[in-house]
């Protein structure tokens, strides 16, 4: 850590007790960088700094800091102009509380740095700071400037460091309005049961077994390159079935997830199918079809039977009045030949 530079150089407050310290950088970026190129003949692309009224190239010496007015007009400042601003926290970390760690929103989170003990006659306040945040399980909030604005700081222990995470401030934060799906789901325990049953499979990882494969793969690329070979080629990626069945997509997680492990597939519970209101088209089957025909058969002959039946009732009725009507007949002939007879013997 000796080797890092320092990029501020200040003290720590804390009530009455100062602190120097140095801030150097907690983390390195190991991303591969790329020139700019002329991809005609492989010329670096460069960019010249040129003094808009002396129309020439400057060197960085030259180049200062300046605010820009609403009209154009352009007012300097320098670095002793930040470096003696009115405020206590120019070179200095103020704190100004402390409270649990759970109380900071990860959200808040930005840069990480480590804050150094500048000096002997830093060591024992220094000790003394770090041993209080042990013993009391908080963090400590300051505020400090940097890079020419005032920022907030969490303090924390690391080993047996002071480590100081950069903090957002609160209005900084977006608020994650529109972000989370805006339409009604149910989740089912069982596919709570599943998905807990998932998590416990994958279990916990060790952070220094994970690396950055896509780092390793570029500079795959460039030494093949570099050795006038052909890189060689990207498998294909699997493609991606669509995923009908949230429970049917959990049960095979779980099951590759053991498998990978060497672990026996899991044994899981299949939830009944639910029933979907889509329409299905039936199929015609040849016993549908002679069961439909014997149907149609059977009302075509009872409503055969039902037209004899009218027939044959009306036949009867017909008959029965053409009797009546003869026997009506009959009696009046009768009658008249009695009548007839009697006006004979008078």
């Amino acid at each position: 850590m000796l080797h890092v530079r320092s990029i501020w150089n200040g003290a720590i407050s804390f009530g009455l007790v100062s602190i120097p310290i140095k801030v150097v950088n907690a983390t390195e970026s190991h991303s591969i960088s790329f020139r700019q190129i002329h991809t005609e003949d492989g010329g670096r692309i460069r960019y010249r700094k040129f003094c808009e009224l002396e129309d020439r190239e400057v060197t960085q010496s030259e180049i200062g800091k300046g605010y820009e007015d609403a009209d154009g007009t352009i007012v300097p400042i320098t670095d002793d102009d930040l470096a003696q601003l009115p405020i206590p926290t120019a070179k200095t970390i103020e704190i100004v509380a402390f409270v649990p760690e759970d109380r900071i929103d990860p959200l808040q989170m930005d840069a990480a740095y480590y804050l150094a003990a500048s000096g002997a006659p830093a060591a024992k306040p220094y000790t003394l700071l770090r041993e209080a945040l042990k013993r009391s399980n908080k963090v400590a909030i300051a505020k400090f400037a940097l890079r020419g604005r005032e920022r907030l700081g969490m303090l924390r222990v690391v080993g047996d460091a002071i480590a100081m995470h950069g903090l957002l401030w609160p209005d900084e934060v977006r608020a994650p309005e529109g972000v989370a799906p805006d339409v009604d789901v149910t989740v089912r325990d069982k596919e709570l049961d599943l998905a807990d049953a998932l998590m416990d499979t994958l279990g916990e990882v060790d952070l220094e077994d994970l690396h950055d494969e896509y780092r390793e793969a570029v500079e795959e690329v460039i030494a093949a390159k570099a050795a006038g070979e052909i890189p060689r080629e990207a498998p294909e990626p699997a493609k991606a079935g669509k995923v009908l069945d949230l429970m049917a997509a959990l049960e095979k997680s779980v099951r590759e997830a053991k498998e990978s492990r060497g672990e026996e597939p899991a044994e899981v519970t299949r939830l009944p199918q639910r029933k979907t209101t889509r329409a299905t088209p039936k199929q015609t089957t040849g016993k549908k079809s002679t069961s439909a025909t014997k149907k149609t058969a059977a009302k075509k002959t009872a409503s055969a039977k039902k037209s004899t039946t009218k027939k044959t009732t009306s036949a009867k009725k017909t008959t029965s009045t053409s009797k009546t009507t003869a026997k009506k007949t009959t009696a009046k002939k009768t009658s008249a030949k009695k009548t007839s007879a009697r006006k004979r013997s008078a």
